[in-house]
């Protein structure tokens, strides 16, 4: 199950509640093994193996990657968005720089717009040696949840 380990500050007052409704167990992120390292209305961080999300030449999945940005920057966009506001991906393109083969690729997400309706990141994914493997930019809706519905 992808945990989000407490910042180093603690958690930040901005964190939603709605966020661990994100990271539940048997969702995709559990699948291909997302990890949240850092975080904070600046900066998230996430770590994802090559292991297990190759395609079938021995690559790091170009789905994956795209996966892997879409919900570090999804994640991003509900804790920017506050308390009883969700966040839904509008856009998401990717450029897929290089390949990698093996290890753990760590992507950084940072926030490029943060509005009260929509919210764009940029999201820098690298294999260990610190090389782009893929640049992803997301750009989500932001709106108050539905009357009755929880925030998630």
């Amino acid at each position: 199950m992808l945990s989000i380990p407490p910042s180093p500050q603690g958690a930040p007052v901005n964190l939603p509640a709605a966020v661990p409704n994100l990271v539940q167990a048997e969702q995709l992120t559990d699948k291909l093994g997302i990890e949240i390292t850092e975080w904070n209305a600046e900066r998230l961080v996430g770590t994802m193996p090559v292991a297990g999300n190759r395609q079938p030449y021995g690559l790091l999945h170009g789905g994956a990657s795209a996966a892997f940005a879409e919900t570090l920057g999804s994640i991003a966009a509900v804790m920017n968005a506050g308390e009883g506001r969700i966040a839904v991906g509008l856009e998401l393109s990717c450029t897929h720089h290089r390949a990698a083969r093996e290890g753990v690729v760590t992507g950084v997400c940072t926030p490029l717009h943060v509005g009260r309706t929509t919210a764009t990141f940029e999201i820098a994914i690298t294999d260990e040696s610190g090389k782009r493997v893929c640049t992803a930019r997301l750009t989500c809706v932001v709106r108050d949840a539905p009357p009755g519905e929880k925030a998630r």
